[in-house]
């Protein structure tokens, strides 16, 4: 039994689903585009988070680390920036489109929060069945202090890499913050 096989059993024995050999394999397929260890950090946050839940392909690739964010966090980072430009926000290519419908309707909160998130569910939806991972890309607010800690964030937990980091950054060419992209991200860097 491949690894993945035997995470994904671990998985939904302890959460209760049965599944059969063939569901589970159709899981483990869609799966494979990930890295091994990202669909198990995925697997443990389902594992701790779903209570009363069913393990689900959805519930897994909301929780990948690398994949696209669930609509709820999508939208809370949107809204950060929706109401104030000095914050700046890491936003994949689905996220920026599903922003552009809820700014026509950003006098009404509601409104905004429900077209964002049907609109970014399609598209993830679409994003998945292609087999797209997220496109990050740094939307820049006028606080220059705050968009160095969202970039800095951005490339500590995998979403930015470092080259790009580097040209956003207004100290590129300090050794400490050289120093500092080489310890956040030894895994790309590698």
């Amino acid at each position: 039994m491949s690894e993945l096989l035997k995470s994904l059993a671990v998985a939904a024995e302890v959460l209760g689903t049965d599944w059969s050999d063939a569901a589970a394999e159709y899981v483990a397929k869609e799966l494979k585009a990930y890295p091994l260890p990202e669909v198990q950090i995925a697997l443990k946050a389902c594992t701790k988070e779903l209570r009363g839940k069913r393990l689900t392909l959805a519930e897994i690739l909301d929780r990948i680390p690398s994949g696209h964010p669930g609509a709820e966090e999508s939208w809370a980072t949107i809204a950060k920036a929706m109401s104030d430009e000095s914050r700046s926000i890491i936003w994949s290519d689905e996220m920026r489109e599903a922003y552009g419908v809820a700014r026509g309707c950003s006098d009404d909160d509601v409104a905004a929060r429900m077209a964002f998130k049907e609109t970014y569910q399609r598209l993830v939806s679409e994003a998945r069945s292609a087999g797209r991972q997220p496109n990050w890309m740094v939307s820049q607010g006028t606080d220059k202090a705050d968009r160095e800690r969202v970039i800095l964030e951005g490339v500590r937990v995998g979403r930015l890499l470092p080259d790009y980091a580097k040209r956003l950054l207004p100290h590129a060419d300090d050794p400490q913050l050289l120093e500092l992209l080489a310890k956040l991200t030894p895994r790309l860097l590698s």
